[in-house]
This record gives structure tokens, sequence and C-alpha cells, in this order.
């Protein structure tokens, strides 16, 4: 149900209690509902509105996508398998990992120096991530099963 549906219902409530059209109480009751119409209304033309400029955002992001395959060369049917999904690629220097932030989901590509920080802000949402890693030294130690426990007994 829409809210101009759930207002629409509302007035049908309150107009079906068959109250004085002049009592105090009424008159409040019915302006709170013409106020609940306006803002429905006003709601009702903001998620238009929103839906049209995130139509028009998606094309903006696949004209941007030809517009970087053009510049950087990139053919239209490359797969990046040794990159992140997202279609960064590793420099000569480090690797790069994808890391899905927990609060709004989206997908991250992060260099190895960022990841070696230990955490960062999301830049879609502002949450801080946390990265913990691990040393191959520290996972050899480890019983395998992933608790980071030793190995040797005393």
């Amino acid at each position: 149900m829409t809210v101009t549906e759930k207002v629409s219902y509302i007035r049908g409530l309150a107009e079906g209690l068959e109250l004085d059209e002049n009592s105090k109480e009424v008159k409040v009751i019915n302006a709170i509902i013409d106020l609940l119409e306006d803002l429905a209304q006003s709601v009702t033309d903001v998620e238009d509105v929103v839906s049209d400029v995130e139509g028009q955002l998606d094309e903006v992001d696949e004209d941007l996508g030809s517009l970087e395959r053009f510049v950087y060369d990139i053919p239209e049917d490359e797969d990046d398998e040794d990159g992140c999904s997202c279609g960064c690629e590793d420099d000569e220097d480090g690797e790069y990992y994808e890391v899905t932030c927990p609060n709004c989901h989206e997908t991250i590509c992060l260099s190895q120096d960022i990841v070696e920080d230990g955490q960062m802000e999301c830049p879609n949402c502002g949450e801080v991530l946390e990265f913990d890693l691990v040393d191959e030294d520290e996972e050899d130690e480890a019983c395998g099963c992933g608790c980071n426990q030793d190995t040797e007994k005393e």
C-alpha cells in the first residue's frame, strides 16, 4: 500500500465514525488528514524524481565505463582474472583486495597498503572497516582449524 493509499484509508476510517463535522476535535482530525495528504503527495513526487535521477545515474555510469574502456584501451570482452571483479588492475608493487562493507554491502577494492594499515572508512557510508591480517608464519603455527592455537604442547 502506498503512502497516499494509507492516507485515503485513514480518511475513510475518520469519515466512517460519522462524527459531528462542527466539533473542534473533528476539525483538528480533518486538518491533520489534509496535512497527511499533502505530505503523501510530496513524498510521491520526491520518489518519482529520485527514480528518474537513479535511471539517469545508471546511464552516466554505463557511459563512464565505455569512456574508461576507450581511454585506457580495454577490450569490451576482457575479463580481469588476476585482479578484483571491480575491474581495478594490480600494480607491480602490490595486490588489490575486494572488501564488502558489512553496513552498506558495497564492494570496495583496496590496495595492500590500505589493508596493512588495519582500518579505513567506507567511502560509501563512512562505516569504519577493520582488517586483521594473519601472517603466514602465524598460520603455520596454528593447528589448522582456524583457531590460531599453537600446535606445540607443553
